[in-house]
């Protein structure tokens, strides 16, 4: 460190000394006679959950009279923040140490990009050909590329705004959204897409697993076997059983290695989906005509659903903040450098998956895309005698196992904000048992649902535009809220334009996806999976 003599006649020696107590806390790195202790043995002995967080750490535990330590002890805070240990965060939110989000923050780029493949794709990429068939060739690839793009930046907009200039970390998407619009408006805007698009994933997730589940065991046993098959309710609640037993797992870092695995095996079916697909041909009655409307509003509708099946492919938004939240950050490395690089790492891999399939499985199915279940049921009903029963069993266990992974990272925010309400109430962590319940509770609320409500798979337009704020929208009006862009520069006219198109396409594609349901239907049925 370069030290610069102020008054004439001061020794080296003496200025140096001088600049121990004047340098702010964050320019101090190996002047303390406490820096020979190693961080750890600092963090030990500091106070893990501070009480009383309006003051400063040094100053609650320093007297009046002990100046010059105090300085020393604020010069110790300052190299831990330096060196990523202890972040503003944890001290203006003491509980965030008991909560399943941010209890570990030993994360990195790798675990951020298993975590953001695992959460980006899955069984959502498997309908992009449907929305193909309203939009047609050009129309479809020109949207997709568009969406990706928008939703590409307003993902690195979410990075940026993760650490603020204060120093607080935003590592939940509705703390964000609180900072940015207000406590009850930021709540309100925010908290009913976040809690409906993480819990309307995993009930999907069930309905996708257990009926996969369902496929593999008829394919694995043949028309031969002895064995009395399990009904889809049966199926349903096998899958839930093994989702409530890995979502034991304490914490959103703890589950890296499984969104290693989830990571590895959707890329792994959704390119041996669209491969098997094109290898084997085209049915005969491959159609590439958009379907008849009655009516011109009932076309626009119908495209209107379409974008919002595209929307939904690139759901996972509301899990970036959480994700970036489980990373050390200080002020010479911030969480927001390796958080990107893992994000276009992952996003490549899912650009690589998605355009293959909404291109190659428009080509290979055309009009004859299942609503449901998109290039699955397709592959299944057009090749299942056609392909080798290996390569079949393969494609259903990969998806399983996705929706497993999948499952544990979109219920991570449910599960920390049941347990928030109980750190905040009682002031101390959840005990393990309660931790257990809670999860296993909402497990089965999950499974409850997806058996009372099968016909949610049909749903993908109307998830679409409810989640569509949250990932092209919501950050926009965020930045300009937070960083306030000068008034009329780019980056406001940018913000601004994307942010207001945002919610009006949000408003359109929900009104276009009600419409779709009302006037072609869709099979409701109550407490009878299929």
């Amino acid at each position: 460190m370069d030290l610069e003599v102020s008054e004439v006649g001061l020794s080296p020696a003496t200025a140096r000394a001088r600049a121990v107590v004047s340098v702010p806390p964050l320019q101090i790195h190996y002047c303390s006679p406490m820096m020979n202790r190693s961080p750890s043995s600092l963090i030990d002995s500091a106070p893990k959950t501070p009480k009383t967080p309006k003051s400063p750490f040094a100053s609650r535990i320093m007297t009046p009279i002990a100046s010059p330590m105090k300085k020393a002890i604020v010069s110790v805070q300052g190299y831990l923040e330096e060196v990523g240990h202890f972040t503003k965060l944890d001290r203006d939110h003491p509980h965030d140490a008991w909560l399943p989000i941010t209890e570990s923050r030993n994360g990195n780029a790798y675990y951020s990009a298993f975590h953001t493949l695992s959460s980006g794709i899955g069984f959502q990429a498997l309908l992009l050909p449907l929305a193909f068939t309203s939009l047609g060739w050009s129309w479809g690839i020109v949207c997709l590329s568009l969406i990706f793009l928008w939703q590409l930046y307003t993902l690195w907009l979410l990075i940026q705004l993760h650490e603020s200039e204060s120093g607080t970390r935003y590592s939940r998407y509705l703390r964000l959204s609180m900072a940015a619009f207000g406590e009850k408006r930021g709540k309100l805007l925010a908290l009913f897409p976040i809690m409906y698009l993480s819990g309307g994933t995993c009930v999907t997730l069930i309905m996708i697993g257990g009926g996969t589940m369902k496929i593999f065991f008829q394919i694995v046993c043949g028309d031969t076997c002895k064995v009395t098959p399990l009904s889809t309710l049966e199926w349903y609640l096998v899958f839930s059983c093994s989702a409530m037993a890995l979502s034991q797992l304490p914490n959103l870092n703890s589950i890296a290695g499984v969104s290693l695995i989830g990571a590895i095996t959707a890329v792994s079916y959704c390119t041996m989906i669209w491969v098997v697909s094109i290898v084997q041909g085209r049915p005969t009655s491959v159609s590439y005509d958009p379907p008849q409307s009655k009516s011109d509003v009932a076309r626009i509708c119908s495209i209107l659903n379409a974008l919002g099946i595209i929307a939904f492919a690139f759901r996972g938004h509301n899990l970036v903040l959480e994700i970036q939240g489980t990373m050390p950050s200080s002020s010479k490395f911030p969480s927001r450098v390796p958080m990107w690089r893992g994000v276009k790492f992952a996003y490549l891999i899912i650009a690589m998956c998605l355009y293959p399939l909404a291109i190659g499985g428009y080509w290979a199915y055309g009009n004859l895309i299942p609503a449901n279940g998109g290039m699955l049921d397709a592959l299944y009903k057009y090749h299942g005698h056609e392909t080798s029963k290996a390569l079949l069993c393969l494609t259903s266990l990969f998806v399983v196992i996705n929706s497993l992974s999948s499952f544990q990272i979109y219920a991570m925010p449910v599960f920390d904000n049941f347990e928030f309400r109980y750190t905040s109430k009682f002031n101390k962590p959840c005990p393990w048992w309660l931790r257990s319940a809670i999860r296993a509770l909402f497990g089965c609320l999950a499974f409850f649902i997806s058996v009372a409500l099968p016909f949610l798979r049909s749903l993908a337009g109307l998830l679409g535009g409810v989640a569509l704020p949250l990932t092209l929208a919501y950050p926009c009006l965020m930045w300009i809220k937070i960083k306030k862009p000068e008034k009329h520069s780019a980056s406001w006219y940018l913000n601004w334009a994307l942010g207001v198109s945002g919610m009006i396409l949000s408003i359109l594609v929900v009104i276009g996806a009600i419409w779709n349901i009302a006037t072609m239907g869709i099979k409701v049925h109550f407490f009878k999976p299929q």
